[in-house]
């Protein structure tokens, strides 16, 4: 029965520990990068002060192969007998790279429940710095909680390190092992014992411990990690004790949290409260940077206070300087104030601020360009604005914690402007133009010198003015390999976007082999006074297997002033590139258009007339299935589309070239799924393979089976399978069942499908070692065999007798042992051994440990022995 922890064994505790020169308790290391290579590390210890053992300085060994002995600057004696340490040096490494920093002292303090024998364990603490300017400077995270706490017998314990990265930076938490000398893990450490489970959640950092089951003292470890643009840029790891005791307090509890997301300028207020049923009084603690902060602080008072129940306020006038990607964590820890054991509650919450959407103002286009303008926004702590532009109307609806503009909602970043009093923007698509007849959404954020981006502004969208001819119509007429024709026809410009034309005009056709073809060749000229001229029949050119793109130039033709006006209108045929397969055809479109086709109807003919089979909406693939393979079939697409912007065409239709196709098994059927399980006693793998598609199923005519040893070796052809009915493969390998298998089909005429994944299977331990032999020369049972596969590399096996004698060792995995030592057979007994296995597994060679009893009966007429001593 455990009992309660009085103040006489308290004493007596106390006194066994100060008669150890033994004072380590807890403690981390942290960094600030001052400059490139130099960085400023504090290592923090806390130490038991009733210990004589004191640290006036400690080694800091870098991890660059140099060690300083580091004085120490301040010391803070805390209640329950700890004393904080700090010291603090300045070190430059010798170039890029990644630096373990390590502190080690002797010892840790004594007690420790899960360290065994922790008053001759050497206390130990690192830290991982990566140097590297690439990343930009980077100091870790702060720990502002400090590492050591009460828990209670029975009761949840929580402790989080209200860890705060200066740079924004995101954090993650895991478990980790305390350790010893040269950082090494300490040899059979355990977690502390819990009667549901003991974690660390990687998200907040709460260290739950659900629920202590023993009292005493514990110390555990956790690592902190710095993520930036989803790389791990450092580690910290705290080594902090914890004091688990029996009482019959209870411990106080916090009122409910919540997260928030503010803007910059917002003002905060939350109150909190804490209550406790025992009705001892309450201090409300809260832990963040956004207390520390130099600009913009916030408060944290005290409302009232009374037995049981204690109210404090939470205020944060936010400011500019606050902004950034990650949100502020926030530590509420609620203390009770009970004469037999303090106790805490700790919960946390976050806060998000985030900067204000601008206000975009205006969106004009001007030739084939557009220029933006937005109002002032109001602070000189941002380092200026992007520009996002994406095709067509967005439906993105702002969310309330989402910093830039999310990728989902399709806009692309085209510009930046620098500057926090920039108000305006011209986009110029890189000086290469924007293109008409399309409608073009804007929105713009405001950065900040750490790179955050404010909330998006509001939307606005702009077309381009149509000053120059749009092409609607590139149409095949007629499919002919040297006959062939198509229509070409645009649309006559509503403006001139130059400057003032006169007139006369004339149009200049130029065509292109290809969907985007360079070699533009001129192929007519169309005079015309009034622009209506608009339709081109293009006739004697091969629309069988080629495709073409045009080019149409609007000139101003008066004599003595001829000039381009505005940007040539460009656009290709509809090509349609049919390829046969096992009873279908696939089609891949290709086209270059400056509008956007919604539809692609396909038609085939039926030896009578041509009938629509199917369609995509905008899709350029289709497949027509269910075929006869060895019959042709002949095709056309339609494409319908328009352009986005106002006054631009609408539905546009334009035909592809006729194309005819013979459908052909040149395809292989699917991959089976594959699953493995081996008979570990019996020394066999069955493999297991089926196909889920009923029309592929039809289609197969058998199998290949592949199979591999080890994973770094190739696959080869274990068996073909010339029935497909057949759905199971028993694979008997001597002495070893590991191994990795994969399967492909094959079709009638010999078509073979991809394998499948590779299926491992390496869960059979097979090197046992007899219990019984009798070395009495009757030719039975007169060696010590181990039982083992090919895959024991080799063995340390010694054998002692009762004196702990060595009377045989061998690293022969089968041992065989004559039972002689000396050159004498060894008297009947009891034989104790100790064996390591080295054994190759699919994961490479791996170590495992035996450890047993071998029953010597050296009588004549002895019987045979059992089987014993598996792994």
């Amino acid at each position: 029965m455990i009992k309660r922890v009085s103040s006489a064994i308290l004493l007596l505790f106390l006194i066994i520990s100060s008669a150890h020169a033994t004072h380590n308790r807890a403690g981390e290391i942290t960094y600030k990068q001052i400059s490139d290579l130099t960085y400023e590390v504090t290592v923090t210890t806390f130490t038991y002060t009733l210990s004589k053992a004191d640290r006036p300085s400690l080694d800091f060994e870098w991890g660059d192969n140099s060690i300083s002995n580091v004085s120490r600057i301040s010391e803070t004696y805390l209640p329950n007998n700890y004393k904080k340490n700090v010291y603090v040096s300045r070190h430059t490494y010798p170039g890029p790279g990644i630096y373990k920093i390590v502190m080690q002292d002797p010892n840790r303090n004594y007690g420790v429940l899960n360290i065994p024998n922790s008053v001759n364990v050497v206390f130990s603490i690192s830290t991982i710095l990566i140097a590297n300017s690439s990343i930009g400077l980077n100091s870790t995270p702060v720990l502002l909680n400090p590492p050591y706490d009460k828990a209670a017998l029975g009761h949840i314990f929580i402790h989080n390190p209200a860890a705060y990265d200066p740079d924004g930076d995101s954090l993650s938490y895991k478990l980790a092992v305390c350790t010893k000398e040269d950082a090494k893990p300490i040899q059979n450490y355990t977690f502390p014992p819990a009667s549901h489970k003991f974690y660390v959640d990687s998200i907040s950092g709460d260290l739950v411990w659900d629920a202590p089951t023993a009292i005493g003292i514990y110390n555990v470890a956790m690592e902190i990690q710095e993520w930036r643009g989803g790389i791990k840029i450092g580690v910290v790891i705290r080594d902090m004790q914890i004091e688990v005791y029996e009482t019959d307090n209870n411990p106080p509890v916090t009122s409910p949290l919540n997260d928030l997301c503010v803007e910059a300028g917002d003002t905060v207020t939350m109150d909190i409260s804490a209550t406790d049923v025992d009705l001892d009084s309450i201090r409300l603690i809260a832990t963040s940077g956004i207390f520390t902060s130099t600009t913009c602080p916030a408060t944290f008072t005290t409302l009232n206070s009374a037995p049981g129940l204690t109210t404090a306020r939470l205020r944060w006038v936010t400011c500019h300087s606050n902004v950034r990607h990650q949100p502020y964590d926030i530590i509420i820890k609620a203390e009770d104030n009970n004469s037999e054991l303090q106790l805490v509650d700790i919960d946390n919450m976050s806060i998000k601020v985030l900067g204000p959407p601008p206000v975009l103002a205006d969106v004009t286009p001007h030739g084939n360009f557009v220029q933006l303008t937005w109002a002032d926004y109001g602070t000189t702590e941002i380092s200026g604005f992007s520009i996002y532009r994406r095709e067509g109307t967005s439906s993105l609806v702002i969310d309330s914690c989402y910093d830039g503009i999310p990728p989902s909602a399709g806009f692309t970043k085209v510009g930046y402007a620098s500057g926090y009093n920039t108000l305006t923007f011209t986009d110029t698509n890189n000086g290469n133009g924007l293109g008409a007849g399309k409608e073009y959404a804007y929105r713009i954020v405001a950065v900040y010198p750490n790179g955050t981006e404010s909330k998006p502004s509001n939307e606005i969208v702009t077309s381009l003015i149509t000053g120059v001819p749009l092409i609607t119509h590139v149409s095949i007429r007629t499919t002919s390999p040297a006959n062939g024709s198509l229509t070409l026809s645009w649309q006559k410009p509503h403006h001139l976007d130059t400057i003032p034309a006169n007139g006369p005009y004339e149009y200049k056709i130029y065509r292109a082999e290809g969907i985007t073809g360079t070699d533009y060749q001129l192929i007519n000229t169309l005079p015309t006074a009034d622009l209506n001229d608009t339709v081109y029949i293009d006739t004697l050119i091969n629309t069988l297997d080629k495709e073409w793109v045009y080019k149409i130039e609007l000139y101003n033709a008066e004599t003595g002033n001829v000039f381009l006006i505005g940007e040539p209108a460009v656009a290709s045929s509809l090509f349609a590139d049919a390829s046969p397969g096992d009873r279908k055809v696939r089609f891949e479109l290709k086209r270059n258009v400056p509008w956007i086709n919604t539809a692609y109807d396909f038609y085939r003919y039926d030896g009578t007339t041509w009938q629509l089979i199917g369609g995509t909406a905008g899709q350029l693939t289709f497949v027509d299935n269910n075929l006869v393979n060895g019959t042709q079939y002949c095709y056309y697409v339609v494409s319908t589309g328009g352009y986005q912007g106002t006054e631009t065409p609408k539905n546009l239709i334009n035909l592809s070239q006729q194309v005819c196709v013979t459908p052909v098994d040149n395809e292989p059927p699917c991959v089976p799924v594959l699953t493995v399980s081996s008979q570990c006693d019996s020394l066999y793998n069955t493999v297991r393979w089926t196909v889920i598609d009923p029309l592929c199923y039809e289609d197969v005519a058998g199998y290949k089976l592949y199979y591999k040893q080890t994973p770094e070796e190739v696959p080869g052809l274990l068996i073909t399978i010339n029935d497909r009915e057949v759905h199971k493969y028993v694979h008997s390998v001597p002495d070893y069942v590991a191994g990795c298998y994969a399967i492909s089909t094959f079709d009638a005429i010999g078509n073979e499908s991809d394998t499948s994944a590779m299926v491992c299977v390496d869960y059979c331990n097979v090197y046992e070692i007899p219990n019984v032999f009798t070395p009495n020369g009757d030719d039975f049972n007169d060696f010590l065999v181990a039982k083992t596969s090919a895959l024991v590399e080799r063995v340390e096996f010694k054998l002692f007798n009762r004196a702990g004698v060595l009377v045989f060792s061998t690293e022969e995995p089968k041992l065989n042992w004559d039972g002689t030592y000396k050159g004498k057979v060894v008297p009947t007994g009891v034989y104790y051994y100790d064996c390591e296995v080295f054994e190759r597994r699919i994961s490479g060679l791996e170590q495992f440990h035996l450890s047993g009893f071998v029953h010597v009966l050296a009588e004549k007429g002895a019987g045979p022995g059992v089987i014993e001593g598996k792994k």
